[in-house]
């Protein structure tokens, strides 16, 4: 889920095609042994792509490249179902299948060019900084988000998945040792960066649309509403106290708690609902991959 992201509904992955003829026994860039097929199999980690957009939108160039390539305001939910399914495939889909969707969102970035509000400059969209905010504020908002809601994690855990992860920075066209890939990384890459974010114009009007976006089928007025509401209100409330401060609002700690217990709540009913109603077709087919490679190795 990024805001510099794939935005073409083409994706043969999309579309139900998922094994063809990859190695049938490929479990991909990560596996099941790895704390990223541990972390990405929570669904409460629709909280998390929603924080990540809440941060992104602070970069001046990134949030201005979206409001200047992407459709986000007339087909948003399209726009998400194909981030989900672009994540869904480097996660669980096969080496083959993660490797073309990198090629495919290196191509549409290829093409793209925004400019820069405060100084008029024309940049790429893919440019490494641009391509490593992203990367960062996404994979640290999954992180994040599941150790808040009460994911069991180490920190050798938290290390591993950000050290794995440069695999999928890789398929954006990122040089892996370019990317934090631990904690502490991270945390000193936010520091550094911070000085160049900024509450734009931008940033006020993504915030107001993803706070309030117009919800499919119909549902603006019924309850989704108000379960959208909420659930967007505890993902703008799990960014770091210095995000929520750059956009105005203070970082308090009763804030943090309120927001970690209700991340932590939502996991526990998400939990309760059976797994299948979260399963989706690329999930199933890792699965099944990872069922025979285990037999196969017994």
């Amino acid at each position: 889920m990024s805001l510099v992201g794939p935005c073409d509904s083409s994706l043969p992955w999309a579309h139900g095609n998922l094994v063809g003829m990859a190695d049938r026994r490929d479990t991909g860039l990560f596996g099941p042994d790895s704390v990223t097929w541990r972390v990405h199999a929570e669904p409460v980690l629709m909280v998390a792509g929603l924080r990540s957009l809440f941060l992104q939108s602070l970069h001046p160039r990134a949030v201005a490249a979206v409001v200047q390539n992407s459709g986000y305001k007339t087909d948003p939910w399209g726009r998400l179902l194909r981030t989900i399914t672009y994540v869904a495939t480097v996660v669980y889909g096969t080496t083959a299948q993660a490797q073309a969707a990198g090629r495919r969102v290196r191509s549409v970035h290829a093409s793209l060019t925004a400019t820069d509000p405060r100084t008029g400059e024309t940049f790429r969209i893919d440019e490494p900084s641009l391509l490593r905010w992203v990367h960062v504020t996404e994979i640290e908002s999954f992180l994040d988000t599941a150790k808040r809601a009460g994911v069991a994690l180490t920190e050798s855990d938290v290390d591993g998945y950000y050290t794995g992860q440069r695999r999928a920075a890789a398929l954006v066209g990122l040089e892996p040792e370019s990317v934090p890939g631990t904690a502490a990384e991270v945390e000193a890459y936010y520091a550094q960066i911070r000085p160049e974010l900024a509450m734009t114009a931008d940033a006020a009007k993504t915030l107001a649309f993803l706070a309030m976006p117009p919800l499919p089928w119909r549902l603006n007025l019924t309850p989704a509403r108000l379960i959208y509401g909420g659930v967007s209100a505890t993902a703008f409330s799990l960014m770091p106290p210095w995000a929520r401060r750059i956009y105005g609002l203070p970082g308090l700690a009763s804030t943090d708690l309120s927001a970690s217990l209700s991340v932590r709540a939502l996991r526990t009913m998400l939990n309760a609902v059976p797994h299948r109603y979260f399963e989706g077709p690329i999930y199933k087919s890792a699965m099944a991959r990872a069922g025979r490679a285990a037999l196969i190795d017994s």
